[in-house]
Parts: structure tokens; sequence; C-alpha cells
């Protein structure tokens, strides 16, 4: 893999793949992973988990899709209380029971990870939204404040569009395409940052974590599904919620955020003007979730 040209790097930056004196030269290096735990689940499947801070109260945090904890992280450092980061199963260490998988098994891992850690409150981002939202559908009372980071999936299907993107990922990780997977992470990231040495160093790291744990077939079959059959179940869900959804994301249509925030009752939706909100209103971002999830009651 040492060939890999993909993006073009800063400068100074590296020019190959991998570890080695190509290394980054400028700008934040990517953070050591954590070390984190497998949990037993009552549902037999194990789970990855990290768990940091302490006092109350406990938010579980939902990854998306190809994603896990590392991209999450940064969604609660400002977060209050104990914080739970899991991986869905399918994803890094976590388990891949046999499949084909559908939202109400990813419900059923988010359940099992707030339980065992007595969550009150959870976000959900992308896919993990869309289990957040499988998971309160069928259980209206289970949190008190809950938080959809560009939901991605309600109760329409996906465009065709989308889950040939999502298919393309699955292919270049299974292929070991390094280039390909590249390709297919970076249309999260607005264009004008792609050669920054902090998106270099968040590439390198979604391509390491791919490249070492994989992503399991089953995966695929999620994007031909919905979260939900009927979203008016969702009428039920007392919970304050906040929905985050950003103009002109393709993956995460506004449209299905505001279905979202339509259905639930006390639900307060936030459009940012542009997509990539993560890279260029980083720091609003955090504001905004950590605000909503430290407001008392």
């Amino acid at each position: 893999m040492r060939d890999f040209r993909w993006p073009p790097p800063p400068d100074g930056g590296p020019r190959t793949y991998g570890p080695g004196p190509s290394a980054p030269r400028n700008g934040r290096p990517t953070l050591p992973e954590p070390e984190t735990e497998l949990v037993a689940t009552p549902h037999g499947v194990r789970l990855e988990r990290l768990v940091t801070g302490t006092g109350t109260p406990t938010t579980v945090f939902a990854h998306g899709l190809a994603s896990g904890i590392a991209v999450t992280r940064p969604l609660g450092s400002a977060v209050e209380g104990r914080k739970v980061y899991f991986q869905f199963r399918g994803h890094g260490r976590s388990d891949a029971p046999p499949g084909p998988w559908s939202y109400a098994d990813l419900a059923r891992d988010l359940r099992a990870v707030s339980d065992l850690s007595g969550a009150t409150r959870a976000l959900g981002v992308s896919l993990g939204a869309g289990a957040l939202s499988r998971l309160v559908a069928d259980s209206p009372d289970r949190f008190d404040r809950v938080v959809f980071f560009l939901p991605a999936v309600l109760d329409l299907p996906r465009p065709a569009a989308v889950k040939a993107r999502l298919a393309a990922l699955a292919t270049a990780v299974e292929a070991g395409d390094v280039a390909a997977v590249a390709d297919a992470i970076s249309v999260e990231i607005p264009p004008h940052l792609r050669g920054t040495p902090a998106v270099w160093s968040y590439l390198r790291q979604r391509i390491d974590q791919l490249m070492r744990d994989g992503l399991a077939t089953d995966l695929a079959s999620l994007a031909e599904q919905t979260a939900l059959v009927d979203a008016t179940k969702l009428q039920a869900v007392m919970a304050r919620a906040l929905v985050i959804a950003c103009v002109g994301d393709e993956m995460h249509p506004v449209d299905v955020a505001e279905r979202l925030a339509g259905a639930l009752p006390n639900a307060t939706l936030h459009v940012y003007d542009r997509p990539g909100v993560v890279w260029t209103d980083r720091a609003d971002l955090r504001t905004r979730i950590s605000d909503f999830l430290n407001a008392p009651e």
C-alpha cells in the first residue's frame, strides 16, 4: 500500500500511504486510539465500547455506517457526565453475527449498550440516528433527551445514487483498494478542505481502521432498508429531541430530518446552510449539542 497517492497531500506532508519517513510533518497528528473493551450483551453480540467522563447523566453515542468511536467522540467533547461510545455489529472489534441485519438489530445493539451503562440520553449519527429512531419508536420512554445528527433514512427508501455510493465503499473495503476507499470517504469533506493536514490525518485514521477491521458484508443490505415502517409511532416519544441536518448533503437529505422532527412531539430542528458541518462549523455544532444535552430539566 506504499503507492497510495490520494488525496493530494498538504505541503510538507506525506507522499505515500502508511507509516515511515513520509508521515505528516505539519498539521495536527491523528491521536492514538484509546483502549476499548468488548462487552457481552443479552442478545449474544459482543460490542466494542469506550467509556469516558464521570457523574451523571450518562449519554450513549451511536456512529454512522463504516464509521466508529473515533468519529463520534468529538461530538461529546463538551457534554457533561459519563459518555459511552460503542461500535455497532460489523464495525471495529464488535461481533458480526450471521445476517442479514435490520435496523431492529441495530436498535437492539443500541438498547443493550444503553441499558448496560444506564444511559438516559443518546446521540445518533446517520446510521446511528436510524437505529435511535427505531429504538425510541419501539420504546418511547427509554430516553429523556435525544440528538439525531444527519439522519439518513426514516420511513422511505434511500435514493439509488446513495445506495450506489454505499455499495462502492463496501466493495472497495472488501477488495483492499485503499484509493477507492479514500474516494468514497472523501465525499463527506468539502472539496476545498481535502488537501489540509487535518483532513489528511482524518482520512489516514479512517482508512487504517477500515483496512484493519474490514466492513461486514451484511452491512450493505441496510442501504435497502428503512429505519421505520410507520413514522407515526414516533408521536408517542416524549423525550426532548434535537435534529440536525445540512443543506446540500446528498447522503443525509434535509427532508429526512424534517420528517423526523415533524414526527417527534418535542423536537427542535436546526439546518446548517452548507454540507460538511463537522469541518466548516465544528465549534457551533459542538456547542449546539452540548447546550442541548447539558441544559437543566
